[in-house]
């Protein structure tokens, strides 16, 4: 099918198969086949993807360019780097514009503005829009763990909105799925916890085993360990959906050497590992380091978080950050520079004190409350509907 498009519609770009087949389209795991397959099957006349891409048709600027720039010219909104970069068109698109806004948000924080609008709808709503256009509520669980009374209100609240589905998810969740967009408030306040962010491009998981607290086999406290490291960076937007592991032992139940971090409880304290993630291609975490304590845990993890935030490019997972920057780099910029490490720790604390829980915070978090107001079909004289 590529190979007859490629003939028949004159194809000789990557861009140019991807609109016409949808190949290496979707996650982007087959595109060194696909150019393959155009390479030999256009010939001579195959063009070859230019190694600087642009992040979108708006503009001829690549990611790092647009980093750059906002940070060199204080950009603080989006208007302000669509006009000073000579954007083709004034607002962006729904490829350059979340990219955009979260670039400055992650370089200004507490100065540049928000704009929930250049959002995606998840982050919009604060929940996951499902096939048949019903939500999904995950609340958070510090750590993995949860309460009698937390249960109870989850149970109660199944009930009275008429849940259909209560799935408990790999990340030691519960999933509340089928909830109707106009019960979406009423849910989080019935329930009463925290958002798990798990809509966002934010911290999702903290999974943990049970660890010395209660396991014969466990050398260190990876509940709590778990819980701590959620509760400090629990409110963390970031290029992409973060998730942490803690496991209390080698034996590794926590599954922490496939997380973006993860860490080990060894005898002689933790070790630390990145840029690892399940999904489509099963990346397995590189040794970071070994750590004495559960601060310094918290310190070398938060450095290594907001040193992503501020290089990573959007819709980037940790794994391809590492791999583009080289590990290298990131053990020079977390492991060699003890002031670096402190500060770049210090800078995510600043950016996250404060942060709002878009549940509960509307006005702080600028959720927009009136897009969850069902709209009614309204009758008018001599129209017919």
């Amino acid at each position: 099918t590529i190979c007859k498009a490629i003939k028949d519609k004159g194809l000789f770009t990557l861009e140019e198969v991807r609109k016409q087949t949808k190949a290496s389209a979707s996650c982007g795991s087959c595109t060194g086949l696909v150019e393959q397959i155009l390479m030999f099957t256009a010939g001579g006349d195959y063009s070859a993807t230019p190694k600087l891409k642009a992040m979108c048709a708006c503009t001829d600027h690549g990611h790092q360019a647009v980093r750059d720039a906002i940070r060199q010219s204080k950009y603080t909104n989006t208007g302000a780097v669509f006009a000073g970069m000579g954007w083709r068109t004034p607002n962006g698109c729904a490829t350059c514009r979340p990219a955009v806004n979260y670039y400055l948000i992650s370089t200004w924080p507490k100065e540049a503005k928000d704009d929930p609008q250049s959002r995606f709808i998840n982050e919009r709503m604060h929940a996951n829009i499902q096939k048949d256009g019903t939500y999904s509520v995950i609340p958070r669980m510090w750590g993995g763990e949860t309460t009698a009374d937390e249960l109870r209100r989850i149970a109660d609240a199944v009930d009275k909105y008429k849940i259909p589905t209560v799935k408990v998810t790999g990340g030691q969740r519960i999933d509340l799925l089928g909830v109707k967009k106009e019960d979406l408030q009423a849910v989080w306040n019935d329930i009463g916890m925290p958002s798990g962010h798990a809509y966002a491009k934010a911290l999702r998981t903290v999974k943990t085993c049970v660890g010395s607290e209660w396991c014969r086999m466990g050398t260190q406290d990876s509940t709590q360990m778990g819980k701590d490291l959620e509760r400090a960076m629990w409110r963390m937007y970031a290029p992409h959906k973060v998730k942490f592991a803690v496991s209390g032992c080698p034996r590794n139940c926590a599954e922490a050497g496939i997380k973006d971090v993860g860490i080990i409880g060894v005898d002689s304290g933790w070790e630390m590992y990145v840029a690892g993630n399940g999904g489509i291609k099963t990346e397995v975490a590189h040794f970071f380091t070994k750590l004495k304590t559960s601060e310094e845990v918290l310190e070398y993890t938060g450095a290594f978080m907001q040193l992503y935030r501020l290089e990573g490019w959007y819709l980037e997972r940790t794994v391809h950050y590492v791999n583009r920057v080289g590990l290298d780099y990131v053990k020079k910029k977390i492991l060699d520079d003890h002031q670096g490490r402190q500060a770049l720790w210090a800078e995510l604390q600043f950016a996250l004190d404060g942060e709002p829980d878009p549940w509960f915070e509307h006005q702080k978090a600028a959720v927009d409350t009136r897009q969850f107001i069902p709209i009614k079909p309204v009758a008018m004289e001599g129209v017919i509907v």
